[in-house]
C-alpha cells in the first residue's frame, strides 16, 4: 500500500521514503523507523496480553507447573528465560542468512543450549542452593517451545533489533504469568511470599493453608483462572 504523506514523503507499507528533486532527477532516501515506533511497541506489548505465550498460545505450560511452588525460584527461572530468549534471538537473527535451511533447528538448539549452559554454570557458581532447587528445569529451557518457537517464527525472518524486542516481549509475557502463579501458590499453600509469613504478620497465625496449592493441580487451577479472566476481558475465542 502506497500513501502520500506530503509532497516529499511517501509511505510504502511500513517504510517511508523521502523524495527530493535535484539535477540528477528524483532522489529517494529511506527514513529510518524510530527505535520505539508504534509497530515496535506492539511487538513488545502483544505478548503481555493479546498474544501471551501461556494463556493464548498455551506454550511453556510444563515449567509453569513445575517451578512455581515458591516465588524465588520462579523469579530466577523467569530471568533465565529472558536472558536466553533475548540473546538466542539476537544471535539467530544476526546469522540467519548463513544458516542452511536443512540444519536450522539444530543450529537454533545449539545456540539455546550454549546460553542455557551459561545460566546453569552461573547459578552453580553464585547461587548453588538455587541451582540445586531448579535442577533440571533450567536445562529444560533448551526444549521450551516458547524459545524455539520465537526463533523459528520470528528471529529467522527479521532483523536483530526487532527480534530482540519480540524475544523480550514474549519472555516478559511468560515471566509475569509464572510469577503470578507462584505468588498465589506460595501465599495459599505456605502462607508466605518470598519466605515472609504474610498471615502471621497480619495476625492470622491459624490461617488454614491449602495443601492443593503445593501440588501441580494447584498450578493448573490458577493458570485456568488466569486464562478465563484474561479471555473474558479481551473477548478472545479459540477458532
Amino acid at each position: 500500500m502506497i500513501i502520500t504523506l506530503n509532497k516529499n514523503i511517501i509511505c510504502i507499507g511500513q517504510f517511508k521514503l523521502k523524495c527530493s528533486v535535484g539535477k540528477g532527477g528524483i532522489k529517494k532516501e529511506k527514513i529510518s523507523e524510530p527505535l520505539l515506533s508504534k509497530r515496535r511497541k506492539k511487538i513488545i506489548s502483544d505478548p503481555f496480553n493479546d498474544d501471551n505465550p501461556i494463556t493464548i498460545q498455551v506454550l511453556g505450560i510444563c515449567s509453569a507447573l513445575a517451578v512455581t511452588i515458591k516465588m524465588e525460584p520462579t523469579i530466577i527461572m523467569a530471568i533465565s528465560v529472558v536472558f536466553v530468549m533475548i540473546f538466542s534471538s539476537l544471535i539467530t537473527s544476526v546469522i540467519r542468512n548463513y544458516i542452511p535451511t536443512r540444519v536450522r533447528i539444530i543450529v537454533q538448539m545449539a545456540i539455546i543450549a550454549s546460553l542455557v549452559t551459561l545460566v546453569s554454570e552461573f547459578l552453580r557458581a553464585f547461587n548453588y542452593e538455587m541451582f540445586k532447587t531448579l535442577g533440571a528445569f533450567v536445562g529444560l529451557i533448551i526444549t521450551n517451545c516458547i524459545v524455539m518457537g520465537r526463533l523459528e517464527a520470528y528471529a529467522m525472518g527479521n532483523k536483530p533489533y526487532d527480534s530482540v524486542l519480540d524475544a523480550f516481549g514474549n519472555a516478559i509475557g511468560y515471566g509475569w504469568i509464572i510469577i503470578t502463579v507462584a505468588f498465589f501458590r506460595e501465599l495459599l499453600g505456605s502462607g508466605s511470599v518470598l519466605g515472609f509469613k504474610v498471615f502471621e504478620f497480619i495476625g492470622w497465625e491459624n490461617f488454614p493453608t491449602n495443601g492443593l496449592m503445593v501440588d501441580s493441580v494447584g498450578a493448573f487451577i490458577i493458570i485456568g483462572l488466569i486464562i478465563w479472566i484474561q479471555r473474558s476481558i479481551s473477548g478472545y475465542v479459540e477458532n
